[in-house]
């Protein structure tokens, strides 16, 4: 008989789009029975985002930051304890942890699966090209800690799981689970406009080629996301139309609007934005990475990261041709149409079962 989890603990945060990916797959669990605690870390949700929590499972806020919050190890030394404690309070028989560093030190008797959805150290490699630098290398001993504790550990995309590989020792099995988003009913008439989302704040975004194709781009370009980063850094936006954060709906409700999406990042081990745009079958217009090739090669146009002239080029080329733009439309909401949430609930549902599988019949799995 497979193994099943019952009641599973969930690490996530309000900050980034682990919340999007924790709230989807949660919901897709609890249809088939399984009861969901969530464990909050770092800033406090919105209200919105704490009655969505609650109708899906329970949420309890933990009083620690988010390891690339920190300053220094010291700061997230209670976590380990926090999550052990809650565990244990709430009868869980699985944690999911959505930040390896989180594993560190954890002292528990029940499975452990960790989900590295980004990490400092793999940003480092691929944005600046470098390992981290020495004030930060206490992050790198963590997540290898966490990744050696962990039952298994699983990546959204196969080549960000190639990427940590690189980053870490000893996690090459790495099981690989394509995130998922609920599809949006696009418009029946798109609006003359593109639309962007991400962090803009993190240079992993690339917002500085964007706004600077922005410049040339024939139709707006609207940015929805936050320019300013929890420890005050900003990113400054000229060109383009900056949108600031918005809430889930009213970001599906512009892409439903929009007539192209666009995404110049330089790091993205998966990307949500782009699936949503492409549920709502948005042509997409993407940077030239390993993470997007995977992913939609056949389904969008590719822009080098770092070309701006590039980018506008292909911009301008969707906005004058009608027919191009309902062709990738088309072939971006196919491609979009296989990364369901049943799809990635039976995955990790498969995952958890092994797991929870004693070690010996883990190795035969």
């Amino acid at each position: 008989m497979t193994p099943q989890v019952h009641r599973l603990l969930m690490t996530l945060d309000a900050v980034g789009g682990v919340w999007r990916y924790a709230m989807d797959l949660a919901a897709g669990l609890r249809q088939r029975g399984t009861e969901i605690v969530f464990a909050g870390f770092g800033p406090h949700p919105t209200p919105a985002q704490l009655a969505e929590a609650n109708a899906v499972g329970e949420y309890v806020h933990l009083d620690a930051p988010l390891d690339w919050t920190a300053s220094d190890e010291s700061e997230v030394g209670s976590v380990p304890s926090l999550i052990a404690d809650l565990a244990g309070r709430t009868g869980a028989d699985l944690i999911h942890l959505n930040l390896p560093s989180q594993a560190a030190g954890l002292e528990v008797d029940i499975p452990v699966l960790v989900v590295s959805h980004s990490c400092v150290v793999s940003w480092f490699h691929v944005v600046r090209g470098s390992a981290v630098p020495p004030g930060w290398q206490w992050q790198q001993h963590l997540n290898q800690r966490g990744f050696d504790l962990a039952d298994i550990v699983v990546a959204p995309s196969r080549s960000h799981a190639d990427l940590l590989a690189k980053c870490y020792r000893g996690i090459e099995q790495v099981s690989v689970v394509h995130n998922s988003v609920r599809p949006i009913a696009g418009n029946a008439v798109h609006m003359p406009f593109i639309i962007a989302a991400g962090r803009w704040w993190d240079e992993g975004k690339n917002a500085k080629t964007l706004d600077a194709a922005a410049r040339d781009c024939r139709w707006p370009v609207h940015m929805a996301g936050a320019n300013q980063a929890p420890n005050g850094h900003r990113t400054e936006v000229q060109n383009a139309n900056l949108l600031g954060e918005l809430a889930s709906p009213e970001l599906r409700r512009l892409m439903a609007e929009a007539s192209i999406f666009v995404s110049p990042s330089i790091y993205e081990p998966f990307g949500l934005a782009p699936l949503e745009a492409a549920s709502a079958g948005l042509p997409l217009v993407l940077s030239d990475i390993p993470t997007y090739r995977e992913l939609w090669d056949g389904a969008a146009l590719f822009a080098e990261p770092e070309n701006p002239r590039e980018f506008s080029h292909l911009l301008n080329r969707l906005a004058d041709d009608t027919s191009l733009r309902a062709e990738l439309g088309r072939r971006a909401m196919e491609r979009a149409a296989g990364f369901t949430v049943d799809r990635q609930v039976n995955a990790m549902t498969a995952a958890y079962a092994k797991a929870l599988q004693p070690l010996a019949l883990r190795a035969i799995a």
